[in-house]
């Protein structure tokens, strides 16, 4: 009967702890997912609205630090890097109008509790910014000489979400590359709890080897 009451009591700590996590698929820019040498960050996806650049659902390219624009823009480190549209990183766009480029993150929190869900950052894009979590605006900002910080505790859901940063490149007909800079600092998640019918199954199971163990005792 002891044996039973231990296994009851390890079942329960077992199906009540909730184990808290960072969120893994919250990634910096300019991190080559499958190797240093690679050219383009594939976590991030980017389509353009642009009056002379069309591009749809392609990777980014991941900035050179020793050439132009970077310096003045913020210096690329070993944390994270500028990402741009196009391998020409200091190629001038948007001549005639303002033009809009997106760039989606996505990650998935299957097995996690979803309003447990926050994050931290910090951002910088040539020229504003628009953050969006599952398209709800979280934050703006504008410049690439600085830092702006951004984050999120809400407006998270089970499965796959979708962190999009929107820069608005304004209008010049010389001198005018875009890009994008994001570095997280910090995350957390817990696992989901279990339903209500995984607690009744459990109940049940652990009654049935107290039968059994009585039966036992008995014989």
């Amino acid at each position: 009967m002891k044996r039973t009451i231990i296994a009851v009591a390890l079942a329960f700590a077992a199906v009540a702890s909730v184990q808290a996590a960072t969120i893994s698929g919250l990634k910096n820019t300019g991190l080559a997912a499958s190797g240093s040498t690679d050219s383009t960050d594939s976590n991030y996806k980017l389509s353009a609205a642009s009056s002379d650049t069309t591009i749809s659902n392609t990777a980014p390219y991941i900035t050179d630090g020793s050439l132009w624009p970077v310096n003045p823009w913020l210096a690329n480190s070993s944390v994270s890097k500028w990402i741009t549209p196009t391998s020409s990183q200091g190629q001038t766009f948007d001549a005639s109008a303002n033009g809009l480029y997106t760039y989606t993150l996505s990650f998935d929190l299957t097995g996690y509790n979803a309003s447990s869900a926050s994050f931290v950052g910090r951002l910088a894009a040539d020229n504003s910014v628009t953050v969006k979590l599952n398209n709800q605006v979280i934050s703006s900002a504008t410049g690439f000489t600085d830092w702006s910080s951004f984050s999120a505790n809400s407006g998270f859901v089970s499965g796959v979400n979708k962190l999009d940063f929107v820069v608005n490149n304004w209008q010049q007909n010389g001198g005018n590359p875009t890009g994008l800079r994001v570095e997280f600092s910090g995350s957390n998640i817990t696992a989901a709890v279990p339903e209500p019918e995984t607690y009744a199954m459990l109940l049940g199971g652990l009654a049935m080897m107290g039968f059994v163990a009585r039966r036992r005792k008995a014989a």
